[in-house]
This record gives C-alpha cells, structure tokens and sequence, in this order.
C-alpha cells in the first residue's frame, strides 16, 4: 500500500503543513525537523531521502510559520510553542498509524527540538538522529565567526571585526547573516560549494513547491530567525549526559556552520546508548550532500 498525503493538520490552533509518504504498509514513523529555523525543506527530502520511503513511514512538517505553513507571526513565538506542536504531531501520527513510538530526524535547528523533544518525551521516541547537531549554539557561534575570519578577504576582514558574534547588538540580525554568507562563501557549509544553489533547484522543480510557496519559504525564513535566534543562542545540551532513549549523531567533518568538532566532544561524554558516524564528504548537510549513505546508514537502523 503506497501512501503519499500532501495535507495540513490543525497543530495547536494552527494549520500547518505535513507530508506522509510511504512505499509499504505498518513502516516505522520517521519524523523530519527541518532546519533554519523557518528553513522548510519538503522537496530537498523528497530529491535526496526518496530511498526513505522504503523503509520508513516519511513524514515531513514544514513547522509553523515555515514555507508551505506561512502566516506572519504575530505576538510571542518561543521554542516551546515549536515543541507543543511536534508533540501533537507525534500523537496523532502515532494514534493514527498504532504505533508506540517514532524515529525522529532532526537537522540543525530541528536538531535543538528533536533533543528537546526527547528531554521531554523519551517514551515517545524509538531513537534519536542528529545531523548538524546543535549542542552550544554560542560556542557553534563563535567557532563559525572564527572560521569566518580565518578564510575573510581584506574588505570583509574589516567588517567581521566590528562584529559581535553573541549576536546581542541593534545590528545583530545583519551581522549574524553576514558571518553565516562568509561561512557558506569559503565551503564551510555546502560541502564543495560556495552558495547553496544546489538546494535551491529542487525547490523550483519540485510539482509540491509553487512560486509562491518559495517566496513564504524566504519570508517564514527570515521572520523565524528575527524571533527565535535570542533564545536560540541560549541553547546548551552540554549538561545533559543521559537520554531516555538511543540517541545517533550523523556528522560532517568539515562542518564549520555548526561545529561538528562540538558534536563529537559532547558525543564522548554521554552515558547512555548512543552512536555517532562522521561523514567524510560533507559539511552541514550530511543528508543530502552523501545522501545515499544517508539513506542506507539509517535504513539499517531498523
């Protein structure tokens, strides 16, 4: 029985956007946390993690305020209205589909609510898989800004120094886009590429994604960062060595957008059941930059 559902679901008081694909019947649930925050990325998954669909039960959630779930954000946003709503998606997927509990996959600031998430709800979560992990988002910070100057040109070298990368200024919001566009310039980010053209292209082809769609992409983008990245930088796992449940790190060597050096320090330290893989040709984007090994690597999981 081939499943393949493109719906909103009322999370919460909010509709928001979820895909469920699948290529045979009773698949484990497997939960995709995009990136950003407000980095919508249905038609990356589906290009990219289509082999998922094998084995899983893919469900990917343009999270609140993100690409095909836009609406301009109005009052209060924090992450625990981002966790809320993963929790109701958790249990109606897991209602829905009798199942006990779910892999979850997050990436990058989906990886901040997916071990939030399983803080929160270990009984709900089968294993945990994180890429570009988030671990201490003001160290992650500060390594980037350090990556940022060690490759900057003249010109930007004199910019990057006025910078404070805590990002607590009135010009935080430019500086911060300005470090992440020098860490993306000199391959810090996209494996071998100096932009992210190739993430942008399955998104203008994709028959899910409409012009339109792609302009709120942009939009909820830049909104989600503008409310959430105070609270963001006050992210910090390191405290946290025991999870109720098996957590896997899945890492770009070269990542210096978010600190893999980080990941695999914190990694050592916890206690509980845990793996970690480095991934040898990627930097922030392991999942689609070495997607088949991607792909396979978590279809053994089962």
């Amino acid at each position: 029985m081939y499943i393949d559902e493109q719906s909103k679901i009322n999370l919460n008081g909010m509709p928001q956007f979820v895909s469920i694909r699948a290529e045979k019947e009773n698949a484990p649930l497997l939960v995709y946390l995009h990136g950003g925050p407000g980095d919508a990325a249905l038609p990356l998954v589906m290009k990219y993690n289509k082999m998922l669909e094998q084995q899983f039960t893919v469900v990917v959630w343009e999270q609140r305020g993100a690409g095909k779930s836009y609406y301009k954000f109005d009052g209060n946003i924090t992450i625990d209205i981002f966790l809320k709503d993963l929790h109701t998606l958790a249990e109606h997927l897991l209602g829905r589909f009798h199942q006990s509990s779910l892999y979850l996959l997050g990436h990058s600031w989906g990886s901040i609510l997916g071990l939030r998430f399983v803080q929160a709800y270990p009984e709900l979560v089968r294993t945990y898989i994180g890429c570009g992990q988030v671990v201490n988002m003001r160290k992650s910070s500060e390594t980037a800004y350090e990556y940022a100057l060690a490759h900057a040109d003249k010109k930007s070298l004199k910019r990057l120094r006025e910078i404070d990368c805590s990002y607590q200024g009135d010009n935080w919001l430019n500086d911060l886009l300005f470090v992440t566009r020098q860490v993306v310039k000199h391959k810090g980010s996209l494996y071998g590429r100096r932009n992210y053209n190739d993430l942008v292209f399955p998104f203008l082809f994709s028959p899910y994604y409409t012009l339109p769609d792609l302009i709120r992409r942009q939009k909820g983008s830049l909104q989600a960062i503008q409310h959430l990245w105070q609270e963001i930088m006050e992210i910090d796992f390191e405290a946290q060595t025991r999870y109720g449940a098996p957590v896997i790190f899945i890492e770009g060597r070269y990542d210096s957008h978010v600190s893999s050096a980080l990941v695999k320090e914190y990694f050592d330290r916890i206690e509980t059941e845990k793996q970690f893989y480095w991934f040898e040709e990627s930097c922030h984007f392991p999942q689609w930059s070495e997607s088949e090994k991607f792909n396979k690597l978590l279809c053994e999981f089962i």
